[in-house]
């Protein structure tokens, strides 16, 4: 095999390694960016010229030559205080950062909870300045993801706008889980049971509403319209939304809060009240976070596997951006996860 020169003083070349490995410049970029249409002695042969010449790739070079940016935007169209005060986001991130961790993606984090930011947002993704967007906790009116739609661009979401979402998902059993819930109070002789929902324009908390509806139905209570709180996920809007369930339905014996940040300000107003927990008033949450197992008495929760959503996201993202650039587009998945019921001393 012919070896090739390093120019004196300069870095070298992918013709060089080319040279080296004695194959063509195409074939040493496809080794050099993972591409598994390659042989393994062929992958061998570059990689073993990458290391014998010191050869550092040019990512910005490589980048403008594949219409690539090698970033990858989360966007979280919340505002700070939600962001900061939701578990649920810190474990999406920490599941996409592990995801990404063996790649040379750039991960940015994007809040856009307003107006302003949205449309500064809208103006970053029209330009292409990302490869892909991951977009979580989206509300039905959100216009982000028809926005994605309209550039092409490469998107997964987490946790659909409706069930005929057209971009890639990935979500929870929202549904089986609050049905869960419900039926283990059933099982435990509650019968007065109330639920604390999140904010209905997203999809995740209609189906847990939808869950509850069903256990009730399936168990043969009495649907009773005054036995449901809309909330905001916040604990406040929980603690708001418990003051109202008691002051229609005072003898309610249970209470399902479709997030745990809802169901610790529940639990305040049941204690204000002079209701024990679970006692007077069994009570569960959703989502499985550091919340419900610090609360006292610790929380009953449905779990979601939130971490590996985060990861599933990033990996059905990357697929997607690769079939782009080979010029196949694919089937856009949907992924629904399972949760389970962790029972604790609340319910």
């Amino acid at each position: 095999m012919a070896a090739a020169r390093v120019r004196s003083g300069g870095r070298p070349t992918l013709e060089e390694v080319a040279a080296r490995a004695g194959v063509g410049r195409g074939t040493a970029s496809r080794v050099i960016n993972g591409s598994p249409r390659v042989s393994a002695q062929t992958r061998e042969a570059v990689e073993a010229a990458v290391a014998e010449l010191g050869y550092v790739p040019n990512r910005a070079a490589r980048a403008l030559a594949g219409n690539r940016t090698d970033a990858i935007a989360l966007v979280v169209p919340e505002s700070e205080t939600r962001f900061f005060s939701e578990p649920y986001f810190s474990d999406i991130v920490r599941g996409v950062g592990a995801a990404f961790a063996d790649t040379e993606m750039q991960l940015l984090l994007t809040l856009a909870g307003n107006d302003r930011e949205r449309r500064r947002l809208a103006q970053y993704l029209t330009a292409h300045r990302v490869d892909g967007v991951l977009l979580v906790s989206v509300h039905a009116d959100d216009p982000l993801p028809d926005l994605l739609e309209q550039l092409g661009m490469p998107s997964v979401i987490s946790g659909r706008r409706h069930a005929a979402e057209t971009l890639a998902s990935v979500d929870s059993d929202n549904f089986e889980g609050a049905r869960a819930a419900v039926d283990h109070f059933i099982s435990r002789g509650r019968r007065t049971i109330a639920t604390i929902t999140g904010r209905l324009d997203v999809y995740g908390a209609q189906r847990r509403l939808d869950g509850y509806r069903k256990a009730i139905a399936s168990a043969g209570l009495d649907p009773d319209e005054r036995l449901i709180a809309p909330a905001d996920f916040s604990e406040e809007g929980g603690a708001a939304a418990m003051r109202e369930l008691l002051a229609r339905r005072p003898d309610v014996d249970a209470v399902f809060a479709a997030s745990d940040v809802m169901a610790a300000g529940a639990r305040q107003v049941l204690r204000e009240s002079g209701r024990r927990i679970p006692d007077d008033v069994a009570l569960i949450g959703f989502d499985d976070s550091a919340v419900a197992r610090h609360m006292d008495p610790p929380l009953t929760s449905v779990r979601q596997p939130i971490e590996e959503m985060g990861r599933v996201m990033a990996g059905v993202l990357l697929q997607e951006i690769a079939g782009r650039h080979e010029g196949r587009s694919g089937e856009r998945p949907r992924i629904v996860l399972p949760t389970e019921l962790v029972v604790r001393e609340s319910s």
